[in-house]
């Protein structure tokens, strides 16, 4: 009874702090413009808004998952929500946009505290038969608060203000901080006798920011460039410095396991692939359809409501069928989809496109949740979070990737003027690039999905190959 309990408090408390951080992302979004108006902010500081928060993010997902690992997940668990919770209610309150920048990269830290943790704590505490079922619904609640964002964030930002979105998460938080405090018991530590990897964290932070704003800005700004080759320079330091002691704060021997390798390989393609598509998209129907942002907003709403009611069945499926087949088939089916878009005109019917949504989400629901449960069977329990860190990591690296990849097919075919329905026409050619390119990545990554080995949960060993190094 104690460890059902145990399980069902823990499962109520990480999808409780895994909606937080998507909600926040895809609610901000529609209140941009209305920050720029109230802090009479210039385009570049408001395009800050969403990149500081990304960069910060990602930069701290690898640290704090390998100090979680010597000093404890709950640990860093609460201290992510606490900040979180202060950041936002301070996002809500800032003076200035500067301060609401600051406080927005605090968010970030919070998130990645939170995000490298909440996987290997569900991982910890059920068991390998029902681990894609929770992952699954883990993944479902992410996609349900990138479904509720743009309907809930509009709503609170049309009649409350932009600070009312904060403010609603906050509470959230809060809530989620007293059941941390009060229902988890445990501090799932992995490794309480190594030693935390100062330089090494910071040659990782330092390289990886570099390159993700090297390569989200490397056409807007003339200097991206320069960082984005400091950036792969620091981080290929770190690679050589990390090979070399004997506590890194990333294992590079993790990468050694075939599935392990592959699996975080196919998530990185699958999110440079997908990402942006909702970007797209949605200047598509605002632009060339005419649509306003509500409805365009509710014809987007399609694919991540398919992915959160999919998700916890494709979870559970993965409990009995190897993950490597459903992940492989929801690549191929989100390839199918991305091939579908290259083909969008003018005239393209908009029922077409919500059911090409629909594919899409049933593709990655496919995806999604077998391939975190791949990540997480295919490491031993002392690398839970240094396991979910890096599948985060990969995820906000495919998502610059992404952004990355339209922002220069744009500045291509468009060009810097401000988009009317004038260049519908562009925008259409622009889209269908833009498509093209997603449609082919994702297509290698087919063969990154079916490359792994069938995995046996939690041992760190696949068919053929058993890993060294005590994995």
């Amino acid at each position: 009874m104690e460890t059902e309990r145990m399980k069902k408090y823990t499962l109520i408390v990480v999808t409780l702090a895994s909606f937080l951080t998507p909600f926040m992302g895809s609610a901000i979004n529609l209140a941009i413009p209305a920050m720029g108006k109230y802090f009479n902010s210039s385009s570049l500081f408001l395009s800050w808004v969403a990149t500081s928060y990304i960069l910060a993010s990602a930069a701290f997902l690898v640290p704090f998952g390998r100090l979680a690992d010597i000093i404890g997940r709950k640990k860093i668990f609460t201290l992510g929500i606490i900040l979180f919770a202060f950041s936002s209610l301070m996002c809500g309150l800032s003076w200035s946009m500067q301060a609401l920048l600051v406080f927005r990269v605090f968010q970030g830290i919070g998130s990645a505290m939170i995000f490298s943790i909440s996987m290997a704590i569900l991982t910890s505490v059920f068991p390998p038969q029902e681990r894609g079922k929770v992952l699954g619904i883990n993944i479902a609640t992410v996609y349900t608060g990138l479904s509720l964002g743009p309907v809930l964030g509009g709503t609170l930002n049309h009649h409350f203000g932009w600070q009312s979105i904060f403010f609603f998460t906050t509470l959230i938080a809060l809530f989620a901080i007293g059941m941390t405090v009060t229902k988890l018991k445990g501090a799932w530590a992995g490794r309480a006798e190594e030693s935390f990897d100062y330089l090494g964290a910071f040659l990782y932070i330092a390289g990886l920011i570099s390159f993700m704003y090297g390569i989200s800005s490397v056409v807007t700004a003339p200097s991206a460039k320069y960082l984005l080759v400091l950036g792969i320079i620091v981080l290929v330091l770190f690679a050589w410095y990390e090979m070399r002691i004997k506590d890194p704060i990333l294992n590079l021997t993790l990468f050694k396991n075939v599935p392990f390798a592959f699996s975080n390989l196919a998530a990185l393609i699958n999110y440079s692939a997908t990402f942006a598509v909702g970007f797209v998209l949605s200047l598509y129907l605002q632009e060339v359809k005419g649509y306003d942002s509500q409805m365009a907003g509710l014809i987007l709403l399609f694919q991540p409501v398919i992915m959160a009611l999919l998700s916890p069945v494709t979870g559970t499926l993965s409990d009995r069928v190897e993950p490597r087949i459903l992940a492989t088939a929801g690549m191929a089916l989100t390839t199918l989809g991305l091939v579908f878009f290259c083909f969008i005109s003018q005239t393209t019917p908009v029922w077409l496109i919500t059911a090409n949504l629909a594919l899409l989400g049933t593709g990655f629901a496919l995806f999604s949740s077998p391939n975190s449960s791949a990540i997480m069977g295919s490491v031993n329990k002392r690398f839970y979070a240094t396991a979910s860190s890096t599948m985060g990591t990969m995820r906000m690296i495919g998502q610059a990737i992404s952004m990355a990849i339209v922002t220069l097919v744009m500045a291509l075919f468009v060009g810097n003027v401000q988009l009317t329905p004038a260049f519908a026409g562009k925008l259409v050619s622009s889209s269908r690039i833009a498509f093209i390119v997603f449609a082919l990545i994702c297509f290698g990554g087919i063969f990154a999905s079916s490359a792994r080995g069938k995995v046996h949960p939690g041992t760190g060993q696949e068919d053929g190959y058993t890993l060294n190094n005590g994995l």
